[in-house]
């Protein structure tokens, strides 16, 4: 009997937990960072990349939620700000802080597409992840730092998101915050936006 195929490779092993350290993990200016995950949010690709920066093997990666990799200095607001962007069939820049496997962390500029399938539904989301320059970590770690003072406290998780975002707005004087990010990102936002048209094309 032929072995069985497997269309994405299987999560056979448990990706492990980590407590962040407060070491900052580098990668490469020119290194993108690439995943892909079904509606639910579970990865179904991570490239080379992913797998080396963040410290997980594949196996580990692919079928784990996207979230195994979510650093607690992130604020609540700003993934749901993501979450309702793609849903809605729309792209988002955002600084993410992400967290390693060994408990460092790295920053990266991401740019989160929903990929289609027939009929323009969306199938998944596709991420791709770049470098980010030290002097725009500190602001982002400033900025998310009052944010997340801001969804501190034991309210429900839905008024805390609210108290977030709006200190989130409060703090981007009258911009959007795809306008905030790209204030920042200039020719890196592009450059993210023109590989996501290349992996589409390619697909």
């Amino acid at each position: 009997m032929a072995p069985r195929r497997w269309s994405v490779v299987p999560a056979i092993m448990r990706p492990r937990t980590s407590t962040p350290t407060g070491v900052e993990r580098e990668f490469g200016r020119e290194q993108i960072i690439v995943s892909k995950t079904d509606l639910q949010g579970r990865i179904t690709y991570a490239n080379d990349v992913f797998c080396d920066v963040s410290g997980y093997r594949e196996g580990e990666l692919v079928g784990a939620p996207h979230n195994v990799i979510r650093h607690p200095d992130m604020p609540m607001a700003v993934f749901q700000l993501l979450w309702d962007t793609v849903q809605a069939g729309e792209e988002l820049f955002a600084y993410v802080v992400n967290l390693a496997s060994d408990g460092g962390h790295y920053w990266v500029l991401a740019h989160v597409t929903p990929s289609f399938g027939p009929g323009g539904r969306i199938v998944g989301y596709h991420s791709n992840r770049r470098w980010v320059p030290p002097q725009v970590r500190r602001q982002m770690a400033a900025l998310y730092a009052d944010v997340r003072r801001a969804e501190a406290g034991d309210a429900p998780k839905k008024a805390r998101i609210a108290a977030g975002t709006a200190a989130l707005h409060a703090r981007l004087d009258g911009r959007t915050y795809d306008e905030f990010v790209w204030s920042f990102a200039g020719a890196d936002a592009d450059a993210a936006r023109a590989d996501a048209g290349r992996a589409e094309a390619g697909r």
